[in-house]
C-alpha cells in the first residue's frame, strides 16, 4: 500500500489516526536523533531520510539520481515499516539492534532486510530506535555504503 504524497505533511495526513499517532513520534525520534546532515524527504513513497547530494554528490548507487537513502518510514497495509540501511549492511549494528530489541519489547522482532515491521503501535520501542537512529553518522553510513556497492 503505497500513498502518493508529495509532502512529509500530506503523508502523514493521509493515514489513519492510530497510525498518525505513531508515525508523528517515530518522526520526533528521528529528527531529534539523528546525526548532523541527513535530511527529512519523501522516497520511495514513505517519509525518507537521506544523504543530500550536496553532501555525496554521487548519490545512491542503485540511482545516483536519488540522494543516499538512510532511513525509511512507512504505513503498510498490515504495519508500520522501518526501512534502515545500517541494519541491511553492517552486521554488527543489526546484532546489537536484535539483541537490544529482545531485551526491551516482549513481542517477537519482525525483521526482514533492513525493514522493521510494527504490527502493534503499543510495541514500537521508541527509546530504542532513537538510540538506533544516532549510532551512524552522515560518513560512516557513507562508506559502508560504499563498500556494500563495491562488493555487487
Amino acid at each position: 500500500m503505497q500513498i502518493i504524497a508529495n509532502t512529509v505533511k500530506d503523508y502523514i495526513d493521509s493515514l489513519p489516526e492510530d497510525r498518525q499517532i505513531a508515525i508523528k513520534k517515530l518522526r520526533k525520534v528521528f529528527i531529534n536523533n539523528l546525526p548532523k546532515g541527513f535530511e527529512e524527504c519523501m522516497s520511495y513513497g514513505m517519509i525518507g531520510y537521506v544523504v543530500p547530494h550536496s553532501i555525496y554528490p554521487s548519490g545512491y548507487h542503485c540511482n545516483p539520481k536519488l540522494p543516499l537513502p538512510f532511513i525509511a518510514l512507512g504505513s503498510q497495509k498490515t504495519c508500520i515499516s522501518l526501512h534502515h540501511m545500517g541494519l541491511y549492511a553492517d552486521i554488527s549494528l543489526l546484532d546489537w539492534f536484535v539483541k537490544k530489541y529482545e531485551k526491551t519489547v516482549p513481542t517477537k522482532l519482525d525483521i526482514g532486510k533492513g525493514c522493521i515491521r510494527f504490527k502493534n503501535m503499543e510495541n514500537i520501542p521508541f527509546e530504542l530506535i532513537g538510540e538506533l537512529v544516532k549510532k551512524v553518522t552522515v560518513e560512516k553510513h557513507i562508506k559502508t555504503m560504499e563498500k556494500m556497492a563495491q562488493k555487487k
